[in-house]
């Protein structure tokens, strides 16, 4: 049977990076962010909860969730947060299952959740080993300001409504860091690979 392995991180510290290579050495990527998205779909009921919650101006004009919108709410709201992810994380939850077994039923070499919140959703047990990727402070503030063309208070203000990093490398079994170059991501990556492949498993984190 396939091994499920999780894989978390700060905002801005190259998760998805990493999820590509893993995926290109034969990984099989179950994305959390993409299910979060497609739970919320114009006439799912997740997304009627959101408007009966926030009103009709999260939608974009053709009726969809206009998520730049509702992450400015969340993100300076700790209430509206909660809000949300009353709403949206069961059926995360439910959903990203679904996928999971199909993925396994498919005997890739790998699964991995990718999950932004796998530690603050409460279901990081499920997805031992955890992979944690981790960035400076001072990097993860460059690249958001560059990639979502935030200023930098804004910035700030985003990643630090959310687990601190260093707790996140604290809880990880396995931890790449990516404050250098794609080059060294990669061999970080290849070097990381045979781990997440050996049996019987690693220890398991805190």
């Amino acid at each position: 049977m396939s091994r499920i392995v999780g894989l978390t991180g700060g905002i801005a510290c190259g998760k998805s990076a990493v999820a590509t290579l893993l995926s290109a050495r034969g990984a099989l990527v179950i994305d959390a962010d993409q299910i979060a998205r497609d739970v919320v779909v114009p006439g799912s009921p997740a997304l009627a909860e959101l408007v009966g919650a926030f009103g009709p101006g999260i939608l974009t004009p053709d009726g969809a969730l206009d998520r730049p919108r509702l992450a400015t709410l969340v993100f300076s709201d700790a209430s509206a947060r909660q809000t949300v992810e009353r709403i949206t994380h069961p059926r995360i939850a439910e959903e990203s299952a679904r996928r999971l077994m199909a993925a396994v039923a498919s005997e890739p070499p790998l699964v991995v959740y990718d999950a932004a919140l796998l530690f603050e959703s409460g279901r990081a047990a499920v997805f031992r080993p955890i992979i944690v990727v981790a960035a400076s402070p001072e990097r993860q503030q460059a690249r958001l300001e560059r990639r979502d063309g935030l200023a930098a208070d804004a910035a700030r203000a985003r990643i630090a409504a959310q687990m601190p990093v260093e707790e996140k490398v604290s809880r990880a079994d396995f931890v790449i860091r990516n404050d250098d170059s794609l080059e060294a991501l990669e061999a970080a990556v290849s070097a990381l690979w045979p781990s997440l492949l050996a049996d019987p498993p690693p220890p398991v984190g805190p």
